[in-house]
């Protein structure tokens, strides 16, 4: 379920700028922290060497038997460039300048980031098979780096972190995807592999790309500069985000509006209807509307309450309200696993009629006031004048009147602080540092916390993967994804489905770009856990995209089934595949997952069957079919994979 929500600020002011840019060049490592014992250089390719001395000092590095020198600049920050290095070692790298540094163990090979969110995070010890996975891995020519977590209003430009060997002591806490992609790609190379971990779980993709980057999307030029005033404002100790909320739903929302507010007691009666709550929005009158609504109801106090403390109580909501209880507000929440439980002060009650009105801002999935009924109540509590509590049942009929869809809202403010899903805060906090560390490309897990937003993110992972390319090697930096798992519960009919449409989005930006490669694993998700276990097979099919993508392996298969085409031939549907391999396969039994519509589009499963590398599908139901449908849906069941057991990519044929 998408949340795009307005977390609380948690760290001071302090902690937020005390790594900024802005820092004097005392305050900076001679040398970056990424330049440690057991680092792994990119070969083949040039190599950016830097760090922070007095202005206008030289500096000298050697490597390989290869000098270069910089000069430091105004800021303090000298830069000088390996030349192209050979793969092996290990050797010594020296750093001479006002300080002298010798850095031992250094390597030269393969060097690699692994982002995303918690399944790129997810280690090893709570991956399938964890002991003997811990026990075995003693790789002395694969190093880590773990970048720490951490959020900033502007690029930072270094870490607190080093290079670890890879052993039974290091790995347990390390990413399992990672590891088990850069134990792989090793093993076949027989290279050094440099693995940069640097990933945060729950988080969004946009909170990962840089702030130059999400300006060029009209989706997020809005929530950039907000993000921007809102640091600025921290830093200089002002700002209000209350005042930015108001104002937001101000701009955004009718029933928001300074004068004619749909929380005061008297409001015009058109436009209202009823509902009956607890209850989703969807089921009750709302299908498939995101954004705002708001509910009221009248509720009779008698005279002896009146004036009395008091809690006002509505179960939970999702996913996030304002109350409000005769025109003042009483409180409001974020979280929609919440429940909400509003005191309510002396003097606020009035004897006879009491208006409630609720303010829901839901941005994806179900929306609305849901629970038990019987946590939908106004609790008067025992106190002086009250010989025993009072309970008011809230549950029933309610007033509600939809406001503004999702899609007509602008950007929102976001709380900045120790919040990890606010745009650019990851790349400048968790990315920014790295660059331009010369590396290969880089892995990515992430796509569950943005599943709402799946046209959005067609254009949003490109524009990531370009950002990052820019900045770390605009030639040569591969960028391969790992496909959103099957996960949820199985739907019997076919379903629109929101996480089918964020792999479709995964896909196109592989299709789209000659060095972006996709690993399909709706095959080994758990159902009932959005944290699958099996890492190894991710690791593994990742390796297989590099090794044919970025190293140009020839005679290997990368990738399952890959539609390409369709034909209507005699009432049946004729589906093309690429990557076949040794041949198509229904693996386990009848081949399943295939839906078939006509110009109705209306899908029901249909029959298929493997003719040589094509699948032909059809039903009674659809003499005329139009549009085909492979695994469309949040747990797909479909069992199409290639000889060499890679599942087949999920599709449609009726691309928006």
């Amino acid at each position: 379920m998408l949340r795009m929500t307005f977390p609380r600020l948690a760290l001071t002011l302090a902690c937020w700028w005390s790594c900024s840019v802005a820092g004097l060049a005392a305050d900076l490592p001679f040398l970056h922290p990424l330049f440690t014992e057991h680092m792994v250089l990119q070969h083949g390719r040039e190599n950016p060497v830097w760090g922070w001395t007095q202005p206008g000092a030289t500096v000298r590095v050697g490597l390989q038997g290869k000098t270069v020198q910089a000069t430091a600049g105004e800021d303090g920050k000298w830069m000088a460039k390996l030349p192209p290095l050979v793969a092996g070692g290990p050797w010594q790298m020296d750093v001479r300048g006002p300080q002298q540094v010798s850095v031992k163990d250094v390597l030269v090979g393969e060097v690699w980031i692994c982002s995303g969110q918690s399944n790129m995070e997810w280690p090893v010890q709570a991956a399938n098979n964890p002991e003997n996975e811990i026990k075995n891995a003693k790789y002395p020519r694969i190093r880590l780096f773990s970048v720490p977590k951490r959020v900033s209003g502007e690029p930072d430009v270094t870490v607190d972190a080093s290079w670890q060997l890879c052993t039974p002591e290091s790995i347990p806490g390390f990413s399992a995807v990672g590891y088990f992609f850069g134990r792989d790609v090793h093993k076949e190379l027989d290279v050094p592999v440099g693995l940069i971990h640097s990933s945060w779980g729950g988080t969004i993709a946009e909170a990962w790309t840089s702030a130059e980057a999400l300006q060029q999307m009209e989706d997020f030029k809005g929530a950039v500069e907000t993000t921007r005033q809102q640091f600025a404002e921290l830093k200089s100790g002002g700002g209000n985000f209350d005042q930015l909320v108001a104002k937001w739903f101000a701009d955004n929302d009718p029933g928001s509006k300074e004068g004619a507010s749909w929380s005061a007691v008297e409001v015009p009666a058109e436009g209202w209807q009823t509902m009956a709550l607890p209850a989703s929005w969807e089921s009750a009158g709302l299908p498939d509307f995101d954004g705002i609504v708001w509910f009221r109801r009248t509720v009779e106090v008698p005279a002896e309450l009146a004036g009395r403390t008091a809690s006002l109580e509505l179960s939970r909501i999702d996913d996030r309200d304002d109350t409000f209880l005769n025109g003042q507000r009483v409180g409001g929440m974020e979280v929609w696993t919440a429940e909400r439980k509003y005191p309510i002060a002396a003097g606020a009650l009035q004897a006879g009629a009491n208006v409630i009105a609720v303010r829901v801002l839901d941005t994806g999935g179900g929306g609305g006031i849901y629970g038990p009924a019987e946590q939908m109540r106004l609790v008067v509590p025992v106190q002086e004048g009250v010989a025993q509590e009072v309970v008011i049942p809230l549950n029933g009929d309610w007033q509600y009147r939809a406001s503004t869809a999702v899609g007509s809202l602008s950007p929102a403010p976001q709380r900045v602080g120790n919040n990890p899903n606010v745009v650019t805060v990851l790349y400048n906090g968790m990315i920014a540092p790295l660059v331009p560390y010369g590396v290969k490309g880089a892995v990515w897990y992430q796509g569950e916390s943005n599943a709402g937003r799946a046209m959005q993110y067609r254009t949003l992972l490109p524009t990531l993967v370009g950002d990052w390319r820019s900045r770390f090697s605009p030639d040569d930096f591969s960028f391969h994804v790992v496909q959103l798992a099957n996960f949820m519960e199985v739907q019997k009919d076919p379903v629109q489905s929101g996480w089918a449409e964020l792999r479709e989005a995964q896909a196109l930006t592989a299709k789209n770009d000659p060095k972006v490669g996709l690993a399909v694993i709706t095959d080994i998700g758990d159902a009932a856990d959005i944290h699958p276990k099996n890492k190894q097979d991710v690791g593994k099919r990742l390796a297989l995209q590099a090794l044919a993508i970025t190293y140009g392996r020839g005679g290997i298969v990368s990738a399952g089934p890959e539609f390409t085409e369709m034909k209507v031939e005699g009432g049946k549907a004729v589906l093309n595949f690429n990557h076949v391999g040794g041949g198509l396969q229904a693996k386990g039994g009848e081949l399943k997952g295939f839906a078939i519509a006509g110009a109705d589009k209306n899908f029901v499963w249909g029959k298929a069957e493997i003719a040589g590398n094509t699948v032909v599908v059809s039903a009674t139901e659809v003499p005329e079919p139009v549009a085909v449908r492979y695994n469309w849906a949040n747990n797909p069941i479909g069992n199409l994979f290639n000889k060499e057991n890679l599942p087949a990519a999920p599709f449609r044929t009726d691309v928006e």
